[in-house]
């Protein structure tokens, strides 16, 4: 499970605010010698659109800003996450 960049993100440019572009986990693993055996979108929210001050801390549970705008993040709730099986080869 990663929080997931919207796609086409570069992996350079999203890591500083906690997001990973699905592409490049899978890539990365891959490369490594696992194996992608299956995905899910059990932790997916449309409502996270990755662009808030401090990144995916600044939602739940983490509320990196403290009280600012907390009732706003709660509603948007937890980060966009990405959940795969790899096994290793």
């Amino acid at each position: 499970v990663q929080h997931r960049a919207g796609a086409g993100s570069d992996a350079k440019e999203t890591a500083e605010r906690g997001y990973v572009p699905e592409s490049y986990m899978i890539r990365l693993l891959e490369d490594t010698g696992f194996e992608l055996v299956d995905k899910s979108e059990i932790n997916a929210n449309p409502k996270d659109t990755r662009d808030y001050p401090e990144g995916v801390w600044t939602l739940p549970p983490t509320y990196r800003l403290g009280d600012e705008d907390r009732e706003k993040y709660a509603a948007i709730g937890e980060s966009d996450r990405m959940t795969m099986k790899f096994v290793k080869l």
